[in-house]
């Protein structure tokens, strides 16, 4: 019922302008992305193989505003957002986390992990669902939510119920200029080891189990995708031509006010 609400109030009271990834596309889908951060973040878009590049793979998003992005209705590939970025410093990385080689402009470059991503897979043919999830196989840096216009029971993933950066072990913890967590790695990124990157003797469903630190990050956000075979798959599919693409949405931690 909160997630109906909060949609339905969202349409009334914004405006949204979209961006238009090019013309003569028959069937398309709106990404409202959507910053809800007290900071500015910089949203950034990785096609997969074979599609195109979205919204020049990556631009600013001041606290409060939010971009809608037309993408063709057969569109694969990735979302994130970069934090403590400055692009005019000439510096290589630009970005505290989810940096691609210190530009503004993705241009289809894959971020620098660890970051939060949303996977999205669209299915040409409308009367088939969409395919996504919000993923930390790789690490974390924001929370993000994931809603359907209108919206449907089925297709909606929350927000994290805590903070990650606050329970992140200090080995898993990134660490910016003035020490303090910008990020939290997976354990498959920090310590690169079959058992806790699903690989090799381990790359089965079978073999590949919930640790101690996918556990921690199952805790803090049970929508998201903790380790690569997590079980079960917390993929959404679902039916619409709309998706509200939310970071740092309501109601993921009231302890913690600022990330």
């Amino acid at each position: 019922m909160k997630l109906q609400v909060f949609v339905a109030s969202f349409s009334l009271v914004l405006t949204w302008s979209c961006m238009l990834f090019g013309h003569g596309v028959a069937h398309t889908v709106n990404f409202y992305i959507r910053n809800k951060c007290p900071f500015p973040i910089w949203p950034a878009t990785a096609p997969n193989n074979g599609h195109p590049v979205i919204a020049d793979g990556g631009f600013s998003l001041p606290a409060g505003q939010t971009k809608c992005i037309i993408v063709p209705g057969s569109w694969s590939g990735r979302i994130w957002a970069r934090t403590g970025c400055n692009f005019a410093s000439n510096w290589s990385p630009a970005c505290e986390t989810g940096d691609c080689d210190g530009r503004l402009a993705c241009n289809g470059l894959i971020g620098t992990p660890p970051v939060t991503l949303v996977q999205i897979a669209l299915q040409d043919d409308k009367g088939l669902p969409n395919f996504y999830d919000v993923s930390l196989v790789d690490g974390y840096n924001l929370p993000i939510s994931v809603l359907s216009r209108p919206v449907a029971s089925n297709c909606g993933i929350s927000g994290c119920l805590k903070d990650l950066k606050a329970v992140c072990p200090e080995e898993l913890q990134v660490l910016n200029s003035e020490g303090e967590v910008v990020a939290c790695k997976s354990a498959c990124l920090a310590f690169d080891k079959d058992s806790f990157c699903c690989r090799n003797r381990y790359g089965t469903l079978e073999k590949c189990k919930p640790r101690v630190y996918s556990k921690i990050f199952k805790d803090a956000c049970p929508s998201y995708y903790s380790y690569a075979y997590d079980s079960p798959p917390p993929l959404v599919n679902c039916k619409a031509n709309e998706y509200v693409i939310t970071f740092c949405p309501s109601g993921w931690g009231d302890e913690h006010t600022s990330i």
